[in-house]
């Protein structure tokens, strides 16, 4: 055996000896133990002070091994509440208006695919007028998913009976003139981290892929309530990370050599490519954005405790946030208007928050910032982000330069997330049932929530303490703005604003010259929504690129 191994190896080997032996008498040894985590956590104990906690450390140990005897289903939530709000911040108060564009109705088109990548308010101004009903439409968009969804790989499960079913429901309801509203009969898909009763629910994850939820999420249930129709449960990258899933990879409906992105991966690419009207996506770090970059959808992640999370897969208690993906903002604004509200099964929801939309509203009343750094860094598609700002002049907007905090650093929370994601999946680490996951390389879940196993609970609170600092600096950016216009990966606001639960819009704002789309994104104030997407529609409405759709998928 060659020196230098016999140098490593055998002193080594004899270190895990001694270790397992100490445990296996059934005492910690503390030189042995507790040695490799003082280096892990940068901290230095004496032999004395580490025989003193001898005691306690094995009481941990068997504090935790009872603990472990206590089911903890995914959808059990800690005791503990994130709060995103400021010091001294005061919730909008009053009553909710929404004032849409005003939209004639459409002719009824000789095939009704054409209707397939028609807005919210298009369809919904055909389906009350009689022109079309909801069951007709609906048959569309179920045949476009079976016909579609096998390339772009964005189905898991196709919801027809019950569609057709609430189909049926809309146009009879209709024909008694009882009206739900503007999502009144309109289809929809899902992403599958949300429960449907009677159906799957896999998370997009080899362990969970034949899981049934005796219950209904929140968000679908309102949904069903506004009168629309799920019409499929669509596909997320495994455990909402990415866009490989248990069935494959989610394409992007423009190119399809390309993923879609995640983790709402399907919820934009069926969007995108026509197959649905909108979609309910999730985003946690970047799950609503990033896919509707890629796909060039728009998508709305509302400020955390507007949407409620009852019934969809718990990634990160602190962190998730459900919302839509659709064709334009003001879509976005029609879906946000049924789903948002309080809901006693999520006790991070708010009462009694009003919801103000105005399509009209003129972008010079709306203070709008821009991140100046992440503009002036950007190195890719620089004439996209350059003519951006050129169009929201040419609106009225007064641009006034900002800066998203820098110090301190929240690359050094995002153990936040690991820390979360861990906890939710303890029983899939514990159970070796991680080794299941479609993703084994070192940039994945099995080994984040294998790793977080070591994230000191000190550690995970501080780093929600200096969270707290980071919410407090940015509501003082947000005293001289309403709205913060941004490149969607400038700096490091993405990760900031999931941490501090601002409400982001992603739109289009051009396409490459390889025809792919790229997008822009609105960050708004904490419950302010209202203006939020009103300037992202104001910028929609003066581009079109949202109008833009891929040949591919167009049917004719």
């Amino acid at each position: 055996m060659p020196r230098f191994v016999v140098r490593i190896l055998i002193p080594a080997l004899l270190c895990l000896v001694a270790y397992g032996v100490g445990v296996f008498v059934g005492g910690l040894t503390p030189d042995v133990d507790t040695r490799g985590a003082e280096r892990l956590t940068g901290l230095a104990f004496t032999t004395a002070e580490r025989d003193s906690m001898t005691e306690d450390l094995a009481e941990y140990t068997r504090s935790y091994e009872r603990m472990r005897d206590v089911p903890l289903p995914n959808s059990v939530s800690p005791a503990l509440v994130f709060n995103p709000l400021p010091a001294g911040f005061v919730l909008p108060s009053g009553p909710s208006t929404f004032r849409p564009t005003p939209v004639g109705v459409p002719d009824r088109p000789d095939r009704l695919e054409r209707l397939a990548f028609a807005s919210v308010a298009e369809l919904s101004a055909m389906i009350h007028a009689r022109k079309i009903t909801s069951t007709e439409l609906t048959k569309v968009f179920l045949e476009r998913l079976r016909r579609y969804g096998p390339e772009l790989q964005c189905v898991v499960t196709l919801t027809d009976s019950l569609a057709l079913a609430q189909a049926a429901r809309a146009d009879a309801e209709l024909a008694r003139g009882i009206d739900r509203g503007s999502l009144h009969g309109i289809p929809y898909g899902a992403k599958d981290l949300l429960a449907q009763k009677d159906y799957p629910t896999t998370w997009g994850s080899v362990p969970y892929q034949a899981q049934h939820l005796d219950e209904t999420a929140t968000v679908i249930r309102k949904l069903e309530e506004a009168g629309a129709v799920l019409v499929a449960k669509l596909t997320l990258g495994e455990l909402a990370w990415g866009d490989v899933w248990f069935g494959g990879m989610t394409r992007n409906p423009w190119d399809t050599t390309q993923g879609s992105s995640g983790s709402s991966a399907g919820s934009a690419a069926a969007t995108a490519a026509g197959l649905v009207p909108f979609a309910i996506g999730s985003e946690t770090w970047g799950s609503i954005v990033s896919p509707s970059d890629r796909c060039g959808t728009s998508g709305l992640r509302p400020t955390f405790g507007r949407v409620s999370r009852a019934g969809a897969m718990a990634l990160s208690w602190s962190m998730d946030k459900i919302g839509p993906i659709a064709r334009s903002a003001e879509d976005c604004a029609f879906v946000f208007r049924a789903i948002q509200g309080y809901d006693p099964l999520d006790p991070t929801t708010v009462r009694d928050v009003p919801f103000r939309f105005d399509a009209s509203l003129p972008l010079r009343s709306i203070r709008l910032g821009f991140y100046k750094s992440a503009f002036d860094s950007v190195k890719r598609h620089k004439n996209l982000t350059d003519s951006m700002l050129v169009v929201l002049r040419s609106l009225g907007a007064e641009l006034v330069p900002v800066e998203f905090p820098s110090d301190p650093s929240v690359n050094d929370l995002s153990h936040i997330l690991s820390a979360e994601a861990a906890a939710a999946f303890d029983d899939l680490t514990r159970s070796n049932r991680d080794d299941l996951l479609v993703r084994q390389i070192k940039n994945a879940w099995p080994n984040v929530f294998r790793s977080a196993r070591f994230i000191p609970a000190v550690e995970y609170l501080q780093a929600n303490r200096v969270r707290t600092i980071v919410i407090e600096k940015m509501a003082t950016m947000f005293r001289w703005v309403d709205v913060v216009v941004t490149p969607s990966f400038g700096g490091d606001q993405l990760l900031m604003t999931n941490l501090t639960g601002h409400p982001c819009a992603v739109v289009p704002m051009g396409f490459t010259d390889d025809g792919t789309p790229v997008s822009i994104s609105f960050i708004g104030q904490l419950f302010d929504e209202g203006r939020l997407l009103a300037a992202a529609s104001a910028y929609q409405e003066a581009t079109q690129h949202h109008r833009k759709h891929p040949a591919r998928f167009q049917g004719d």
